[in-house]
């Protein structure tokens, strides 16, 4: 503790001079300021698994109009008539040079099961062979099929 004054009537001065303090802070973030733009970023690893990566599998939609009783099937977002559906799986097989062999399936409860085999049978004589099955595309309503 420091005195203030040599006469006793004086206190001792017990707060801490704030002046001095933030100067020593103001000058520490400066320096860090600079040290942080001076850094280059880290580089990024190769990927290990880059050989297991694929294109996203092709999604067919298949729902069912009940005013017209009729089914429709859609391959990615566009709408397709079933007598051309081979048509399209053989296009999109030969445009992924027969690479690509995953194909999702979500059918609407309310479809008819031959219109999904039908589907099935078109994408496996066009050369895809492993299939899945969806109940619910993510972003779809629990009640309704994506359109």
């Amino acid at each position: 503790m420091s005195m203030v004054g040599s006469n006793p009537e004086e206190d001792v001065m017990s707060t801490i001079n704030i002046t001095p303090f933030c100067d020593v802070l103001l000058v520490l973030l400066i320096i860090f300021m600079i040290l942080t733009s001076l850094l280059k970023p880290p580089e990024v690893p190769e990927a290990l698994n880059k050989l297991r990566v694929t294109n996203s599998p092709i999604l067919v939609i298949i729902k069912h109009d009940p005013q017209k009783n009729k089914d429709e099937i859609q391959v990615g977002s566009e709408p397709v008539e079933e007598a051309q559906i081979y048509d399209r799986f053989k296009s999109y097989f030969d445009q992924f040079n027969q690479t690509q062999t995953d194909i999702i399936i979500k059918a609407a409860p309310t479809v008819h099961y031959g219109t999904v085999l039908r589907v099935m049978d078109a994408a496996k004589s066009a050369g895809f062979n492993k299939f899945g099955l969806a109940n619910k595309v993510l972003g779809a309503n629990n009640d309704t099929v994506q359109n």
